[in-house]
């Protein structure tokens, strides 16, 4: 397998790659924010591009690098003065800088993602030193120009410590004209000397209308698709609601709400078959999922007691009816997050350890049953 068709880190199965993004929807305020910056002609070298998975951070990150490198610095002529600095990160498709990245082959942008282990053939888990040290490369080989440089580094929270601490050295001794674009989804997680170096840029959850655009701009067929339960159910992450959409996800969903209509007495041929859905070679995508909507159904329920009104909007039908029953109260609330949190952490255990699949999400159902609140 060549480089070039090595699955790539950052890209989303059956949507385009964040550098084939013409449009970033829902998030003018973070591009105005940039854009407000580079007119003051004081950019700085390292940007935090921060937010929940999949709502757009790395397309704002290649968005970022197409413009940086496709836009000349502002010169005074001396007669008119320095023309207006821009109002959009827009580039045309057909710019010449377009066109190499696009291709992959643009000399003054380098993408650090987690790398393709030949060996094992699969993507390594971690962003290691050895492809920062691939930087050293790129900036020689980049300098003869004398134009920006622009490193995207998808995601930071990939970096093992080796890694992180040579990005560290690079935002403290950053190459000249160089611009660090660090993807983060869990900030938190990195060197607290990495964020205080860098500008953070944070991206919100997208709503409805927003979602609907950007599901559109994939190409992806919505017309079975309830637009509202897909935003409540994917936090308003793009990449979540394809991952819903691939998956049937809105369905499994509402068969997880049908077995919970049914506490206090857990219907068990409803458990089993849906513990067996999600249970099998082949199956761990399904499971993943399956895992993911059980922590949100879970949390749903809880907030419903905490804020005393049902989700809006539903994302299952008998969601509302169902969850305004089994949690009424503020107590319930709190029993139901604590339920929700040591079943999630068995679940995530479980699989950590390879634990059949079907055995361990039928375990967790009847433990719904057993610690569900009576009233």
């Amino acid at each position: 397998m060549s480089e070039a068709t090595h699955p790539e880190p950052d890209r989303i199965d059956g949507a385009p790659h964040p550098r084939e993004t013409v449009t970033l929807f829902g998030q003018d305020a973070a591009q105005a924010d940039f854009l407000q910056v580079y007119g003051s002609d004081r950019l700085h070298h390292g940007w935090l591009i921060t937010g929940p998975r999949g709502v757009g951070k790395a397309t704002l990150a290649w968005r970022i690098a197409r413009f940086l490198l496709a836009t000349p610095p502002a010169q005074d002529d001396g007669l008119f003065g320095a023309p207006p600095p821009p109002t959009d990160l827009h580039i045309a498709p057909d710019h010449p800088v377009s066109h190499r990245i696009m291709a992959g082959s643009e000399p003054g942008l380098f993408a650090l993602r987690r790398p393709y282990d030949e060996k094992a053939k699969r993507l390594k888990a971690q962003i290691t030193v050895d492809e920062v040290r691939r930087l050293k490369t790129f900036f020689s080989l980049s300098a003869v120009d004398g134009g920006r440089r622009v490193v995207i580094v998808d995601a930071a929270d990939d970096m093992n410590v080796n890694a992180a601490n040579a990005i560290l050295k690079l935002l403290e001794e950053p190459p000249e004209r160089t611009t660090l674009l660090l993807v983060s989804h869990q900030p938190s997680r990195l060197l607290p000397t990495i964020r205080s170096r860098c500008r953070e840029l944070r991206l919100s959850p997208l709503g409805t209308a927003d979602m609907a655009q950007a599901l559109a701009a994939t190409g992806i067929d919505q017309s079975v698709t309830d637009p509202a339960a897909l935003a409540a159910l994917s936090g308003g992450s793009v990449g979540e609601a394809v991952r819903l959409m691939q998956q049937d996800g809105l369905k499994l969903y509402s068969d997880l709400v049908k077995l919970l209509s049914t506490l206090p007495d857990l219907s068990r041929p409803h458990a089993i078959a849906l513990s067996e859905s999600a249970a099998g070679r082949g199956k761990e995508e399904r499971l993943d999922l399956l895992m993911g909507l059980f922590d949100r159904a879970l949390t749903r329920l809880a907030r419903t007691g905490a804020t005393g009104h049902p989700p809006d909007p539903q994302a299952a039908s008998q969601e509302a009816e169902t969850f305004q029953r089994l949690c009424p109260s503020p107590k319930a609330a709190r029993q139901w997050a604590q339920l929700a949190q040591d079943q999630g952490e068995r679940l995530r255990h479980g699989r950590a350890v390879n634990v059949e699949a079907g055995s361990l999400l039928l375990s967790s159902f009847l433990a719904l049953q057993a610690g569900c609140p009576r009233s």
